[in-house]
């Protein structure tokens, strides 16, 4: 999937492949003058996109207290070194929203560049749709610093991601870097999730 990575997490991405569906994979190119949370991290080298669909057919989006104002995306979390993505994903969903889920598909697979595709990959973004079996909606770990869920449908995914890729230069000490940066970064996940969860 991705020849970069490490071969332990290439044959773990291609097993996930075989159980959740192959994922839309993708090479994203970031015209970035600068880094920023969460590409400046040392502690990880990519994240899960948890796609949570509700009881009602609505996705999980998330709003952070630092964010800029109607920020709102699909929550992710990282993978810290040595660890499994599946167990990333379990992690996170949990950390974040309190709910127990069932992960139903691997949608999408994004490696980020900085200024040129040839570059290696800075960060990857490993989507999966999980769908809601039991729990309360609730931030378990306050660390996360979540201020407001919000139930979107699938189809305003894109309209998530032209709102983020919208996001005015300012400068962030939160994220040690620009919003408008990272509002285009976090764009792409949200383009390719609504690319996947309308071909299924």
């Amino acid at each position: 999937m991705f020849p970069t990575l490490p071969p332990s997490t290439q044959d773990e991405l291609e097993q996930l492949a075989q159980r959740y569906g192959r994922p839309l994979v993708h090479d994203a190119v970031l015209d970035t003058p600068g880094m920023f949370d969460p590409l400046n991290r040392t502690d990880r080298f990519g994240e899960v996109c948890m796609v949570v669909r509700r009881r009602n057919g609505n996705l999980l989006a998330i709003k952070k207290t630092f964010y800029p104002p109607g920020a709102y995306r699909l929550p992710t979390g990282g993978i810290n070194h040595g660890e499994h993505i599946l167990d990333a994903l379990r992690r996170e969903t949990y950390e974040e929203t309190g709910l127990e889920v069932n992960v139903t598909r691997f949608l999408a697979a994004v490696a980020y560049h900085v200024g040129s595709s040839e570059a290696n990959p800075l960060f990857y973004t490993f989507a999966f749709l999980l769908d809601e079996i039991s729990g309360l909606l609730q931030v378990v770990d306050e660390n996360e610093r979540i201020e407001a869920f919000r139930e979107v449908k699938p189809a305003d995914l894109l309209l998530m991601a032209d709102y983020l890729n919208g996001i005015g230069t300012q400068h962030s000490s939160e994220i040690n870097g620009d919003w408008r940066d990272w509002g285009r970064f976090r764009a792409v996940i949200h383009r390719l999730v609504w690319e996947a969860l309308k071909a299924a």
